[in-house]
C-alpha cells in the first residue's frame, strides 16, 4: 500500500510551505518517524518525518518551491510497487489537544464578508493586501485554480506593480523581510489590531528566587549536566500558578473560550531573523531539570533553523524574558489564540521600603499582557498576586 507524502499544515492559516531539502533521494529506503524532508513555513524551518516504512518514490516536490498545503510531493511504496499517479490528496489535520478541553460560551463578531470577486482570494492574502496597500485586482494567483495566496500579495508588493497609487521605487536601500520577519510583521499587526490588549505590572522582590536558583545550580548541573536559568524557574512557577487561573491559560475561539487543563509553555527565543516561540509541553508537570533540558534543546534547534513541528505547536501561554538584555520593563504582544503573555524584565538592585526603612533588594518587574475578551483586570491581578507569592517562596511549589 502506497502512502502519500503531502505538504503538511503545521500552523494556523498556513497556505503553503517552501521545500528546503530532501533528506532522502528517490529509491531510498525510509523508516517511519525518521527525518524525510525540511520545509520552511511562516515560523521556521522544520523537519518532517516519514509517515510510513517503505521506498521513497514519485518525488514531484522541487527544492525551493512554494507548495500548497495538502499537495502530494512524493510517495512511500512497498518494494517493487509503482507510485500512484494522482497529483494531490486532501491533507488530514493533525490532532492537537492532549487532554479534553472545556468551553465557556461567549459572543463573537460575525466573520468579515468576502468583498473580492473573480479569482479566489485567501483570507490571509486579503488581509495582507489591505495592510500593504496592494490592489488585489493586479495580483496574479499561484495557488490551486489561480487562488491568490499571501505569498502572491507579498511578491506584488515587493515588485511595486500592484501598490495602490505607488510611485516607482527609486532607492536601492530596501531590505526585503525574511519569511520569519514577514510573519512577525503580519502576526503582530493582526494581534494588535484585533485583540483588545491590557497590561498589568507587578514589581517583585527576587531574593528568594536568586537563592533558590543558587541552591539548585550545582546539584542539577552535576546530575544533569545542565545549568538552571531564571527563565527555567519562571516557566516552572508560572505553569503551576496557571492551573489556578484557567482563563489566562485558555484560547479564544469562534465557539467560545477553550479552557485547558494542561500548560504548554511557549518561550520566546531570539534567532537571527526575529523571534520564535518554542513550546515546552506539559510544563506544569515537568521537573526543573526537565524544563531546563527541553528549553536548551529547543533553543539550540531554533537558532540552527531545525525546529520540528511539535516544537512550535499548541502553546497555551507564553513567557518573553528580556532580562538578560538589561530591560527593566516592557509590554509584549499576545500570540492568538492564546489569552495572555508574561513579559519579564531584569533583576536589578533597587532601593525599596522594608519595614518602614530604606533597603536595597534585587527586584524584578513582571507585566502580564491579557486579552480583555477572556480576562479582566481583577483576574490578571489575582494571577500576578499568586505568581508574586510563588517567586517569593519558590520552594512551596517546586519543593
Amino acid at each position: 500500500m502506497a502512502f502519500s507524502v503531502v505538504m503538511p499544515a503545521l500552523e494556523m492559516a498556513q497556505e503553503t510551505g517552501k521545500l528546503i531539502a530532501w533528506r532522502k533521494k528517490e529509491g531510498d529506503r525510509v523508516n517511519k518517524g525518521e527525518p524525510l524532508l525540511e520545509i520552511e513555513t511562516d515560523k521556521a524551518v522544520m523537519e518532517v518525518e516519514a509517515p510510513a516504512d517503505g521506498i521513497l518514490a514519485g518525488i514531484t516536490g522541487s527544492i525551493g518551491a512554494d507548495i500548497p498545503v495538502g499537495q502530494t510531493i512524493a510517495w512511500i511504496v512497498a518494494p517493487g510497487e509503482t507510485p500512484p499517479t494522482e497529483k494531490s490528496i486532501a491533507a488530514v489535520p493533525a490532532a492537537r489537544g492532549k487532554t479534553e478541553s472545556h468551553f465557556v460560551a461567549v459572543a463573537t463578531s460575525a466573520p468579515e464578508p468576502a468583498v473580492m470577486q473573480g479569482a479566489r482570494v485567501s483570507p490571509k492574502a486579503r488581509r495582507l493586501a489591505k495592510e500593504l496597500g496592494v490592489d488585489i485586482a493586479n495580483v496574479h494567483g499561484s495557488g490551486p485554480g489561480g487562488e491568490i495566496l499571501a505569498s502572491d500579495v507579498q511578491a506584488s508588493q515587493t515588485s511595486g506593480a500592484a501598490r495602490v497609487g505607488a510611485a516607482p521605487v527609486k532607492s536601492a536601500n530596501i531590505e526585503i523581510p525574511t519569511t520569519l520577519g514577514r510573519l512577525m510583521a503580519e502576526r503582530t499587526t493582526q494581534s494588535w489590531t484585533t485583540v483588545p490588549h491590557f497590561f498589568v505590572t507587578r514589581e517583585i522582590e527576587a531574593s528568594a528566587l536568586n537563592a533558590y536558583r543558587e541552591k539548585l545550580v550545582f546539584e542539577i548541573e552535576r546530575t544533569h549536566k545542565i545549568r538552571i536559568t531564571h527563565t527555567d524557574l519562571l516557566v516552572a512557577l508560572t505553569s503551576r500558578v496557571l492551573l489556578k487561573h484557567p482563563r489566562l491559560n485558555s484560547s479564544f475561539t469562534t465557539q467560545g473560550i477553550r479552557l485547558h487543563d494542561y500548560v504548554n509553555m511557549g518561550v520566546a527565543i531570539a534567532v537571527n531573523d526575529g523571534v520564535v516561540a518554542a513550546v515546552i509541553p506539559n510544563a506544569h508537570a515537568a521537573s526543573l531539570a526537565e524544563i531546563a533540558q527541553q528549553r536548551r534543546d529547543i533553543a539550540d534547534r531554533a537558532r540552527a533553523g531545525k525546529l520540528r513541528p511539535a516544537d512550535i505547536a499548541d502553546a497555551t501561554f507564553t513567557i518573553s524574558n528580556l532580562g538578560m538584555y538589561n530591560v527593566d520593563q516592557f509590554s509584549a504582544i499576545i500570540t492568538p489564540p492564546q489569552a495572555a503573555i508574561l513579559a519579564v524584565g531584569s533583576i536589578a538592585d533597587r532601593v525599596v521600603a522594608v519595614e518602614g526603612k530604606a533597603a536595597v533588594r534585587p527586584m524584578m518587574k513582571l507585566t502580564l499582557c491579557s486579552d480583555h475578551r477572556v480576562a479582566d483586570g481583577a483576574r490578571a491581578a489575582m494571577f500576578l498576586n499568586d505568581l508574586a507569592e510563588a517567586v517569593r517562596e519558590p520552594n512551596k511549589l517546586l519543593g
